[in-house]
């Protein structure tokens, strides 16, 4: 059920508000029409609560700069919101974690906020420390909720805050660094499992060894997993414990903003996973339980529980947890210089629900009051402070119902994101390699399938991302060619599976990525056909690294055939960008033909050419198109990918005149199409 405060919203807006654009865009929309408002109306009415119109919501937002431990002058001030505390110590190094009257907070105001002020000698870098907090019938350790700096004990285990506050603080060298979205060609990426070898990866080998790599390959943006720290290191980076502070299993916070600054320096733009749908339970590590109030950040009675993740969700009708989060939006932004997020788990905020067990097969089942509209407020939020603080930040959304409106600008009546996630894609393709014989791979629903969105809201399409490989399930290649990569991906020793293999990772990479609206995204170590799964150090597997890592050695061996699908991938990335905004060009389809298994689609003067039949061959095969002259600018036949090299590239294909297709200034272009091969030609 809505809110009361919401539904009243709802039936106000109804009658003030003009038709939004999300409505006038889409007439499916028009029953939906006063629930779209009111949502609309109650983010307005909250931003107005928030700011009493005297700040802007991003001013509001800074929660980061008054909260947490800060040296001011010649004195510490530490701040903790905690209302049901009775009373609270700051324990540490400094004073052999004993609870000492100098060390006791006072409350300030009533809002349920302390705070304590120290000398400047009472504290020093480094120093580790935690809170003692008292409440009635209770008390316990606890690390502050704002803590930048977070550390684990490597014999105890034990997580502590450290005061952070070396004598050189960092320098970014380049400011006011804008993104390139022309497209946005996104490398997914995780610090620790980036190196060959069997440990944790850190922030210096990631700049020294990784990025070299992304840089080179084309990539214009790496989007960074596990930024905010999490006890569990096998949780991914997804149950996390302490917002605002980097995981520190990978390094200090001046080596992550070294990274971000030469990501920067090179171009590319660098996002983080941001993790808001909900939090992990522990207590002692994180905001479960953090002055005996359960609630304090979190839902009451069954909300409060993700039934699936076994994690905690958020509270988000709540002003306190807005200014927490909305806060911890602006810090990333303006302490690290990242230039944006991809929110995780926006289904499970949506709805109550979680996303879990509902089809979402019309249109009533995002307007039907399973809703969270505390949620959608919080999100639309989030986007507003985000963009305020930088207009070119970048927000994508991982998000798998379809709700709409969900990549539309707020003043349209939609959620703010720049993106969304095209979740369907990689689905699309582990069902249709899973279930389907290569015989029965139909062009039409390939093309339906990449194409099939909302034309108003930009999409980031990917083939697979890290998901797709975790434990339980592999990787595209992995799943083609299964065990054969282990004794027949050596050049000149390849049998039929892997070539199979071969020719189809690259196809259906180019298809996926040559079909965007809006970005790509490839996870790393996956463009040159990473083997195997995934699985991080847990007690199953004797903690073992050997599946949370990269084996780069593999694409850099040339007597492999692994480095065939990464120069593919390179080419493919320089091949997208020979049209400026190709995303933003029309997709228009040319032919499909299921019996025959091909497809044409052409982008501005770029024609993109499938053959998915994995054993006929086609010679003069005809499309019409533009009349003229074409080039071949990528085949994933081409034996410097793998390919058996059976068309001649260098050769220049010139339309044939018909009186018909005169008038249309079009003609009949005719190809050899190799079985199980595409081909990108470019009009001269």
């Amino acid at each position: 059920m809505a809110s009361t405060e919401a539904a009243v919203s709802q039936k106000k807006a109804s009658r003030k508000m003009p038709l939004l654009k999300i409505v006038k865009n889409d007439e499916w929309l028009v029953p939906f029409q006063e629930a779209i408002v009111g949502r609309h109306q109650y983010a307005l009415s909250k931003i107005e609560e928030l700011t009493q119109n005297q700040q802007t919501l991003s001013e509001f937002a800074m929660g980061h700069h008054f909260f947490g431990l800060h040296r001011s002058g010649k004195q510490w001030i530490f701040r903790e919101w905690a209302p049901n505390a009775t009373r609270i110590f700051l324990v540490g190094d400094f004073n052999n974690w004993e609870e000492s009257s100098e060390y006791e907070l006072s409350r300030v105001g009533f809002n349920g906020n302390w705070e304590v002020k120290l000398p400047a000698k009472a504290m020093h870098h480094g120093d580790l420390y935690k809170l003692h907090v008292y409440w009635e019938g209770g008390q316990g350790e606890r690390i502050p909720s704002y803590a930048t700096r977070v550390v684990q004990d490597e014999q105890t285990k034990i997580f502590s805050a450290q005061v952070w506050a070396p004598k050189e603080v960092y320098h970014f060298k380049t400011t006011n660094f804008k993104p390139n979205k022309n497209p946005l060609l996104i490398y997914e990426c995780h610090i620790g499992m980036a190196q060959d070898a069997e440990k944790v990866g850190t922030y210096n080998e990631f700049r020294e060894n990784i990025l070299p790599r992304v840089i080179a390959d084309g990539y214009n943006c790496i989007q960074i997993m596990a930024i905010q720290e999490h006890p569990y290191y096998g949780s991914f980076g997804y149950h996390i414990s302490s917002f605002f502070a980097a995981s520190s299993r990978c390094g200090t916070p001046e080596e992550l903003k070294q990274l971000i600054d030469e990501a920067h320096q090179h171009g590319i733009a660098v996002i983080m996973d941001l993790v808001h749908s909900h939090a992990v339970k522990n207590e002692v590590e994180g905001l479960g339980n953090f002055a005996g109030d359960p609630h304090q950040y979190f839902y009451t009675g069954d909300k409060r529980e993700h039934p699936a993740w076994d994690s905690l969700c958020f509270d988000y009708g709540k002003n306190e947890v807005l200014h927490f989060l909305l806060s911890n939006c602006r810090y990333w932004l303006e302490e690290y210089q990242f230039d944006g997020f991809r929110f995780d788990g926006v289904t499970s905020m949506l709805y109550y629900s979680h996303g879990l067990g509902e089809s979402f097969g019309s249109y009533s089942d995002y307007f039907n009051g399973h809703q969270d509209d505390n949620a959608i407020c919080y999100l639309t939020l989030a986007n507003e402070v985000i963009h305020q603080v930088n207009p070119n930040a970048i927000t994508i959304a991982e998000e798998v119902s379809g709700m709409p409106g969900l990549a539309l600008p707020f003043k349209e009546g939609g959620y703010g994101f720049d993106y969304r996630m095209a979740m369907n894609v990689p689905d699309y393709w582990i069902k249709t390699i899973k279930e389907l014989k290569d015989e029965d791979w139909k062009p039409s629903s390939i093309f339906w399938e990449l194409t099939n969105r909302r034309a108003d809201e930009h999409n980031i399409s990917y083939a697979e991302s890290h998901d797709q490989a975790l434990v339980g399930d592999k990787t595209i290649i992995f799943r083609l060619i299964d065990a054969d990569m282990y004794w027949h991906f050596r050049k000149g020793d390849e049998n039929d599976r892997a070539t199979r293999g071969i020719a189809l990772h690259k196809m259906i990479r180019l298809v996926t990525a040559s079909t965007i609206n809006g970005g790509y995204l490839n996870f790393m170590g996956n463009e040159f056909g990473h083997p195997e799964w995934i699985d991080f150090p847990r007690e199953g597997n004797g903690w073992s690294h050997k599946y949370a890592r990269r084996q780069w050695h593999l694409v850099d061996d040339k007597e492999l055939c692994y480095h065939f699908l990464g120069d593919f991938d390179k080419a493919m990335l320089q091949t997208l960008k020979l049209e400026r905004n190709i995303q933003k060009l029309p997709v228009v389809e040319i032919w499909h033909n299921d019996g025959d298994q091909i497809l044409a689609f052409q982008r501005g003067d770029l024609l993109f050419v499938f053959n998915f039949s994995p054993t006929t061959s086609y010679t003069d095969y005809g499309f019409m198109v533009k009349k003229g002259a074409y080039s071949v600018v990528l085949n994933t036949d081409n034996p410097d990918f793998g390919g058996y090299g059976l068309t001649d590239d260098t050769i220049t294909h010139f339309t044939n005149e018909d009186p018909i297709l005169e008038a249309d200034g079009k003609g009949w272009l005719q190809l050899y199409i190799p079985a199980r091969s595409a081909v990108v030609l470019r009009k001269k």
